[in-house]
């Protein structure tokens, strides 16, 4: 007999479902749940309805989470870290989406290192070039004249693996053009990723613009998890 559903185990049974019909409508993509603010009950009620990953954005929360969870279920770093944080990200981060400098990209493969010499991690670490559409460094990212050269830095370190490229639109932009001139940077640095490149872009709002645009991983929060709760 399979284990019966808790009311929040069917609600997001039911919203993973509505969010992987409309993947496979615009075309086809993977799907990274994005759980900040969430519980790690509800990572763990993900979990069982068979998803592998997560995505967070601050590195406490994540790091708290994956503690709690024993590291049971794989949480991908999708907001932006500080270099003084690099070492804690390198112990628990399955992947990280949001590498934007070298400097950045130096201290994450010493942390990776320094993971694996400690017997806290084994394999290195994976990671997506986040690109800037709008150059704003508030925003995080790294502008599309400097790609190349940072996919040279990542791939040269021994503790990090170039999987691909993420983005996202700025607001009251035109996010059809945004995708697509990630999509070609991806295509640029491609013969450095390691496996087939990863093309992270798109969320709850414009997944299927995205998608249209070649993005291969979408990132979606409320359309799965609902409203954030309330402090």
């Amino acid at each position: 007999m399979e284990p019966q559903l808790t009311d929040r185990e069917r609600e997001l049974a039911r919203r993973l479902r509505d969010v992987r019909y409309r993947i496979a409508v615009a075309g086809g993509a993977d799907l990274l749940p994005v759980t900040k603010f969430h519980p790690a009950s509800d990572l763990a009620c993900l979990h069982r309805l068979g998803i592998g990953a997560v995505g967070e954005n601050r590195e406490q929360e994540a790091r708290d989470k994956n503690a709690e969870l024993n590291g049971s279920v794989n949480i991908h770093m999708v907001g932006q870290i500080q270099t003084k944080k690099a070492n804690s990200v390198a112990r628990w981060a399955a992947a990280v989406h949001t590498l934007d400098s070298a400097k950045l990209a130096v201290a994450l493969d010493r942390g990776v290192q320094l993971a694996q010499e400690r017997g806290q991690r084994e394999a290195p670490l994976p990671v997506l070039l986040q690109l800037s559409a709008d150059g704003d460094p508030a925003r995080g990212g790294i502008t599309a004249d400097k790609i190349d050269e940072l996919a040279d830095v990542v791939s040269d370190a021994a503790g990090l693996e170039l999987r691909g490229l993420m983005t996202v639109p700025p607001l009251n932009s035109d996010s059809a053009d945004v995708f697509a001139r990630g999509r070609a940077l991806v295509e640029k640095i491609s013969d450095r990723t390691v496996g087939v490149p990863v093309y992270s872009a798109g969320m709850s709002h414009d997944l299927e613009t995205a998608i249209a645009e070649g993005s291969t991983l979408v990132r979606v929060g409320t359309a799965i998890m609902g409203d954030r709760p309330v402090p």
